[in-house]
């Protein structure tokens, strides 16, 4: 098994999604049909390996919430939302961003950011569209807030639950830990949009009149099938939240909810079907077999060995570099492998710590970092991906350097914010 053919076989397929010069599906296949010829990748334990193989809970959260957000789609709720927004904000696009972000950002601590974005996004376009304005600045920045909201508790980012099993951390924990500092960012990062997507905020919409004729309550088709399926997606996100106390996981409460909704919607499989982003699950299952190659190899466990071996016992120090690395790593690997493939390296470090507190701070820098680097690049996190292939598929297409170039500066700030905060809360 050589590491420099893996990261060779990595560092090509990513530039062929990030130049875009070719489809991102073929290329994640191709390259882990590669990968798995050459040996680099785990064979058939690809499937089965916790640590080296595909994140199944991804995938099927992915594909519960998308059966559930397509279902909900057929009674009118978000065209009553998008409605709702547009005549809040009557039609000024930054105080219709700053509402969209802030829905977004306190949803995502509580529903995990890809299924907030799953419902945000398409009340995004759907408010776009009526006011005949671009949609990809306000998906944008919708994504690169639920990836700060979600940071703020166990549940909220896939990368907090691998860290809180692994740590022993509560959802208490986190919410004491991390939601003060989500909150500051936030607020900071609401602030720096005005100056990001100040071109695309200069002017009033001059449809906005158009939208404030319209009457909310009649855009819902269905009022009984609205009540069966809200009560229905209220019942997921309470399993979502009691994840910790039931231990099942969020995929399979996802995957009930959606068979649940499917019974009492009596909605029809092949329809529902349909509406199922499966682009999408291919190019994670892809981009875990990808990543699967560098684990398998040892080339992640190898930079991240380095790492711990050159902070030694300056604990400051390695809490900087798994705060900034992980930054940085988990914007190119993808913050889920990357963190599950780094935890057993940080728990090791933090059990040579002198005291719990000083363990549990390289946590909490860990997870600052993981989460943060979300927003690196337009494939850092699944809610990017989800957002992505929403857009597209509603002619509103998001390329890779037009995400990447506002998220670049999003992590680069905010994981300034995280190092500042981590500093002085645990180590002056």
């Amino acid at each position: 098994m050589s590491p420099a053919a893996a990261l060779a076989v990595f560092v090509v397929a990513f530039f062929f999604i990030a130049t875009e010069r070719a489809d991102k599906v073929k290329v994640v296949l191709i390259a882990a049909g590669v990968m798995t010829v050459l040996g680099l990748a785990p064979g058939a334990e690809v499937f089965f390996s916790e640590h080296e193989g595909i994140d199944w809970n991804v995938i099927f959260l992915l594909l519960g919430m998308m059966i559930i957000v397509g279902i909900i789609k057929q009674t009118g709720i978000f065209d009553f939302l998008a409605i709702w927004a547009a005549k809040r904000s009557r039609g000024r696009p930054y105080r219709l961003m700053v509402m969209l972000m802030t829905i977004t950002a306190i949803a995502s601590p509580f529903l995990d950011n890809v299924t907030t974005i799953m419902l945000v996004a398409p009340v995004t376009v759907v408010v776009c569209d009526r006011l005949r304005i671009p949609a990809q600045p306000y998906l944008i920045a919708e994504v690169l807030a639920s990836n700060i909201g979600g940071a703020a508790t166990l549940v909220g980012d896939p990368p907090n639950i691998i860290i809180g099993s692994r740590a022993g951390l509560s959802f208490n924990d986190f919410l004491a830990h991390m939601a003060p500092i989500v909150v500051l960012t936030f607020i900071g990062f609401v602030l720096l949009t005005r100056v990001m997507f100040r071109d695309a905020l200069g002017h009033d919409s001059p449809h906005a009149h158009e939208v404030m004729a319209l009457q909310e309550r009649r855009a819902i088709t269905d009022p009984r099938l609205l009540a069966r399926c809200l009560i229905v997606l209220g019942l997921v996100i309470v399993g979502f939240g009691l994840h910790s106390v039931l231990h099942v996981e969020p995929s399979i409460v996802a995957l009930i909810g959606a068979g649940v909704m499917i019974l009492v919607t009596r909605s029809d499989v092949h329809d529902v079907m349909g509406e199922v982003e499966w682009p999408t699950l291919v190019f994670f299952a892809g981009l875990f077999v990808m990543v699967s190659g560098l684990v398998h190899t040892g080339v992640i466990e190898n930079i991240g060995e380095w790492a711990v071996e050159t902070v030694g016992d300056d604990y400051h120090m390695a809490a900087t570099g798994l705060l900034f690395g992980s930054a940085v790593l988990g914007a190119f690997f993808d913050n889920i492998p990357y963190t599950a493939t780094m935890a057993p390296i940080v728990e090791g470090l933090a059990a040579q710590a002198p005291d719990s507190g000083t363990g549990e701070a390289l946590w909490w820098a860990f997870a600052l970092g993981a989460d943060f680097s979300g927003n690196g690049t337009a494939v850092a996190a699944s809610a990017n991906v989800v957002a992505i292939g929403i857009a597209a598929r509603t002619g509103h297409p998001i390329s890779f350097w037009q995400f990447t170039r506002y998220g670049i500066v999003t992590t680069a700030l905010t994981t300034l914010a995280a190092w500042a905060y981590v500093t002085l809360r645990y180590f002056t």
